[in-house]
């Protein structure tokens, strides 16, 4: 009978995977020994592999390029890095290492831009999408940075900020128009509050943009939430999207660009499949099926890549501290964190990350619920929420098991709060940064140690004691043993 942990992935699953494999009965992920991490770092503990940013957009760079070699495309492919996925510094210049542009979505979005703009790591050249809706200090810094001469595209959420853009900008300038695309039939509402509605853009073009000599519209926005998936849906919405693209361009002649926004889906299980090649091609094949038969110009396509970019560069490790029976048949493993503050979008949209145990795969498994060490009842991860029941090796308080949640590198900071107050006052978890040298072996350096109880009191406005004063004191100092 086939009762180890092991056993149960091998009948489940494609096992060895590309990102996943065993040494004896402990984990790697891309060839890093997760056990090696623990035992070195500790847990909670999370890390962020660098080259596998690099290596996602070079596949996207290679599926649309293939794509529209394959159908003789005219236009250009352009990638694009939502920061709102992940704004760390170590992150945003991993991915500009890969000839790629930024979109932004708030005011604070551009002062990293000027900064990366002034210490020459990014691209006089590159376009900049500043997307959402623009507050007066968003449009401001949009504007001053176009006077400062860099690419800086607005995508006009709404007719105002056309008018305020026209005061502030010096010289001719160019802009894209958001569509406000129909939403998915499950949604509270019809239409998305971002954009401008389709029988709109093209009166707006012409009452507004045309007959101003200074504004040229080089671009046409289409996002929808639910992402890049093969259903009609997603289908229907492109075609409505190039239909006021070809409106649009016979007024336009200097339209030539075309953002398909909405991201490519990342792995949560390990019995994810999705064809992103197919889907790169059918796009670019339909785009240009429509070009074709309006006889108009193949536009430049523009994706813009969040989650895709970095959220399979992300992971969490934890130590499962005790397990509970509450019943006959629930057995809850706690492990020594929160899931609602370090995986906050388990708790808040119920998403499912690829989570596997990182030792005793060779122990017999059973079935059990995950508990996080808040005191909130909704601060868990199980089969409730999420398509497949939790199985992990046997709890045994002599053998302490870790287990790992993969693919976490997009949103959980940020939407976590990193470095503030979290639920319960439970600190953020150390996190680590993984690289590789010149010689293909990895590195690793801390990024940050886990959160102090002085930096909760300064934030909470406690007095902290002496002890908790030089806590605080070498942290900002950095003086951290790295």
């Amino acid at each position: 009978m086939k009762i180890q942990y092991i056993d149960l992935i091998d009948q489940t699953f494609h096992f060895p995977q590309e990102e996943f494999n065993l040494s004896e009965d402990e984990l790697n992920f891309h060839g890093i020994p997760m056990m090696d991490l623990v035992r070195k770092y500790g847990t909670p503990l999370k890390f962020t592999y660098l080259p596998k940013i690099s290596q996602n957009i070079q596949r996207a760079k290679g599926w649309f390029n293939a794509a529209m070699k394959k159908v003789d495309y005219k236009g250009n492919y352009n990638y694009c890095y939502c920061t709102k996925s992940s704004h760390f510094a170590h992150v945003v210049e991993q991915a500009l290492k890969n000839d790629i542009s930024i979109e932004t979505s708030s005011a604070y979005d551009l002062d990293i831009v000027e900064y990366l703009f002034d210490s020459n790591k990014l691209n006089k050249d590159r376009y900049i999408v500043c997307n959402g809706y623009k507050t007066d200090d968003y449009l401001e810094k949009i504007a001053h940075l176009i006077n400062r001469g860099l690419k800086i595209l607005p995508i006009i959420d709404n007719y105002k900020e056309v008018e305020v853009l026209d005061a502030l900008i010096e010289n001719e300038f160019e802009i894209g128009i958001r569509i406000a695309s129909e939403e998915e039939p499950k949604f509270e509402f019809y239409t998305s509050r971002l954009g401008i509605g389709y029988r709109n853009i093209a009166p707006f073009y012409r009452d507004v943009i045309q007959k101003n000599p200074k504004i040229k519209l080089k671009m046409l926005h289409f996002f929808i939430n639910t992402g890049i998936n093969d259903t009609a849906y997603y289908w229907n919405e492109l075609n409505k999207c190039l239909t006021v693209y070809g409106r649009l361009k016979d007024d336009c002649k200097e339209l030539d660009s075309l953002n398909i926004g909405g991201g490519f889906p990342i792995k949560n299980s390990l019995a994810f499949d999705y064809d992103y090649a197919y889907m790169a091609e059918e796009i670019i094949s339909q785009i240009k099926s429509f070009c074709e038969d309006k006889k108009i110009h193949e536009p430049h396509i523009y994706t813009e890549f969040g989650s895709f970019t970095v959220g399979e560069s992300g992971g969490a490790l934890f130590k499962v501290i005790y397990q509970k029976r509450q019943n006959e048949k629930e057995r809850w493993n706690m492990i020594d964190s929160s899931f609602m503050t370090t995986l906050p979008d388990s708790w808040a949209i119920n998403k499912r990350f690829v989570m596997l145990p990182l030792n005793r795969w060779e122990s017999e498994y059973e079935r059990v619920f995950l508990g996080g060490l808040t005191c909130d009842s909704d601060d868990y991860y199980n089969s409730e929420q999420h398509m497949n029941a939790i199985y992990l090796p046997r709890f045994n308080a002599e053998k302490p098991l870790y287990i790992g949640f993969f693919n976490t590198g997009a949103y959980q900071d940020t939407v976590g709060g990193y470095g503030g107050l979290q639920h319960c006052l439970i600190p953020n978890p150390k996190h680590i940064i993984i690289d590789k040298d010149e010689n293909g072996e990895f590195t690793y350096r801390i990024f940050s140690e886990q959160q102090a109880a002085a930096s909760m009191m300064k934030l909470l406005g406690y007095p902290s004691n002496k002890a908790q004063k030089e806590e605080l004191e070498t942290i900002e100092n950095g003086r951290i043993s790295k």
